[in-house]
């Protein structure tokens, strides 16, 4: 049962980190664009918000990885 804690919060660390990855990518791509300030701007909010959500996926993935360990 603990294992499937574990390993489930390895896979949502995973993909959480590759959301982290994704929004590098994206802020690279907006940046070298050459499009206007406002339109680079914009793109960047979007990626903020893709990233917030990357970040909170990884965290619940180790806080299941932690809580599993320390039930085990």
């Amino acid at each position: 049962m603990l294992d499937a804690v574990i390993w489930g919060g390895a896979g949502l660390t995973l993909l959480g980190v590759v959301g982290l990855l994704a929004c590098v990518w994206l802020a690279w791509k907006a940046k070298t664009s050459g499009l206007s300030d406002e339109a680079i701007r914009a793109r960047l909010q979007r990626v903020v918000v893709l990233n917030l959500g990357a970040l909170a996926l990884s965290a619940l993935g180790l806080m299941a990885v932690v809580l599993g360990v320390m039930l085990s």
